[in-house]
């Protein structure tokens, strides 16, 4: 069965989520800091009277702390029955990933982003990473409850 993936960009990288887990797409607004909280973990924001933790995808993947501005956007996703935010630098388009169109990763060692990545896709000559959403939180941390 094929599956629908929103790509976006973190620097030149192009990574996929599975579409049905997106729940927004909303324009940057800082967040407030929390203590205590993960380095990736920048803070919560405020989504229509819901409290919801903002990740820095790019820290967590291992590839450097993001420096938001009024161009980057937060892609609410739910995660398990949570709902979270994550720091991206652009959203680009919706694909269609084939039965067979999704490869596993190759073995790149201990990397970070590989503990977040659920396998490869290529659809027009780009290469998507597609994340593994489920690994992405830690479960200690107090997360908003999905609406």
């Amino acid at each position: 069965m094929s599956r629908q993936l929103i790509t976006f960009q973190i620097g030149e990288q192009v990574l996929g989520v599975d579409i049905m887990a997106i729940r927004e797409i909303r324009a940057w607004s800082p967040a407030t800091p929390l203590p205590n909280v993960p380095p990736h973990v920048r803070g919560v924001v405020n989504l229509r009277g819901v409290v919801l933790p903002v990740l820095d995808l790019s820290h967590r993947l291992g590839w450097g702390m993001t420096d938001p501005s009024s161009r980057h956007v937060i892609i609410v996703v739910r995660i398990g029955e949570q709902l979270q935010g994550l720091i991206v630098d652009a959203v680009n388009d919706i694909v269609t990933i084939p039965a067979d169109g999704m490869q596993a990763l190759p073995d790149i060692g201990e990397t970070p982003a590989a503990n977040f990545l659920e396998g490869l896709a290529t659809i027009d000559e780009r290469l998507i990473l597609v994340l593994a959403l489920d690994r992405l939180v830690d479960t200690a941390l107090p997360l908003a409850d999905a609406a």
